[in-house]
């Protein structure tokens, strides 16, 4: 095919047909298209968007660019997993999935992000657990889903290569944000899984990608619409994101926070959430699963998928002393009142900048920094009582980010 007419016509607003966006993808997979072509085509996307079913069609060819992953010893067992559009301190994946596992009739391939922006990654609190080891094979991860039902993975390498290839150009061409280009990005990872159902975990609000509701019910549709077109059963929660979830923000902080939960002791609003997604995908009812919660089970499992992927279950049990910020200081109220606001994107700001997460691809994280013991809206403080823990690497990073979030958290 003649690859600049192609771009010229969806400049112009023309659907592509799926032969034409197939032959697209497999060229560019393969370095028969070069990089400037491709730009070309992704900025002609974000300028003229695509229908449902071109949409469906770039899913399914960059889908189709690599392996996914089947279950040779499925039987009657159901493969389900969800994905968060990412939200400040959302830690749900790792109580999930070992709740989820505990049903037996259930299969959950997690293949999970790093960290993008303000929003933590579940690969990089994983590794914040010694040993643990994210990057199985595909080989590897289908051994360990035979033993436990479950693995907690990154993407591998033949999985859908045509989107991490397509997504290192859109991150230096600002076309990051275009829908359909969001929506086959999301979509063909999580369908590589061979999943029988999917819920969508869709945040809005000042810490997550989506600023509105009406942005985040549009993505939420359209990644519905085309799981259901390729034969998925797949459902949407929305979920507000305008102050952290939980009571932490940062790696081995919210991996903590976890622990606490699959043991019976989470804040309410993460085990409400858990509860939601859970409740979609497993044929359970809400009361077993919350005893599976609180009565130890999801733990147990938790620490199986641990030692499974290389870590020590026995070091869960002191986690919280693993990783130790050399700082730690309260940030405290200056006057008395009820909490109105403690804003999402400012924790998620302080958190990237005390070295959480990455400002470049290369930067290491820290996994011990971040912020814990955050007071929710609606609880009533008196001046000098903390509104939260500064875990820092030194007295001048734990004062800026003091500074930071005093403006961020408003009291009435």
């Amino acid at each position: 095919m003649h690859i600049p007419s192609l771009i010229e016509k969806k400049r112009d607003g023309r659907s592509l047909t799926h032969a034409e966006i197939k032959a697209l993808i497999d060229g560019f997979t393969s370095g028969k298209i070069p990089d400037y072509q491709m730009s070309a085509l992704a900025m002609a996307i974000y300028f003229s968007g695509m229908s449902n079913d071109e949409t469906t069609s770039l899913t399914r060819a960059m889908l189709e660019s690599g392996d996914s992953l089947d279950y040779p010893s499925k039987g009657t067992r159901r493969v389900v997993d969800k994905h968060s559009t990412g939200g400040i301190g959302d830690k749900v994946s790792l109580v999930l999935a070992p709740l989820l596992a505990c049903d037996t009739e259930l299969i959950i391939p997690m293949i999970s992000g790093r960290g993008l922006g303000i929003t933590g990654g579940t690969l990089d609190k994983l590794e914040s657990i010694p040993g643990f080891n994210v990057n199985l094979s595909k080989e590897a991860a289908l051994a360990q889903i035979d033993k436990t039902g479950v693995v907690m993975m990154g993407q591998t390498a033949d999985i859908a290569p045509a989107d991490k290839k397509l997504y290192a150009l859109r991150d230096v061409t600002a076309t990051v944000p275009s829908q359909p280009l969001i929506v086959a990005s999301i979509m063909s990872k999580k369908l590589a899984e061979s999943l029988d159902h999917l819920v969508l975990d869709v945040k809005f609000g000042s810490g997550a990608f989506m600023q509105t509701e009406a942005e985040a019910l549009s993505l939420g549709t359209a990644m519905q619409e085309v799981g259901e077109m390729m034969g998925v059963k797949t459902q949407v929660a929305y979920n507000p994101m305008n102050q952290p979830l939980g009571h932490t923000v940062g790696n081995a902080l919210e991996v903590s926070e976890a622990i606490t939960t699959l043991r019976g002791g989470g804040p309410d609003d993460l085990v409400n959430i858990t509860l939601d997604l859970a409740v979609k995908l497993s044929n359970q009812p809400r009361t077993r699963l919350n005893e599976w919660l609180t009565k130890g089970n999801a733990y147990a499992k938790f620490l199986e998928i641990v030692e499974q992927q290389g870590g020590s279950p026995e070091q869960m049990e002191k986690f919280s002393d693993l990783h130790t910020a050399r700082i730690k200081k309260d940030l405290k109220a200056t006057a008395s009142g009820n909490i109105k606001c403690v804003d999402a994107a400012a924790a998620g700001r302080a958190s990237l900048q005390l070295g959480a997460g990455r400002q470049r691809a290369d930067d290491d994280i820290d996994f011990s920094v971040g912020l814990s013991n955050i007071r929710k809206v609606g609880e009533r403080i008196n001046a000098g009582e903390p509104l939260l823990t500064v875990h820092a690497a030194s007295p001048e990073c734990a004062d800026a980010a003091c500074i930071k979030l005093d403006s961020a958290i408003r009291i009435e």
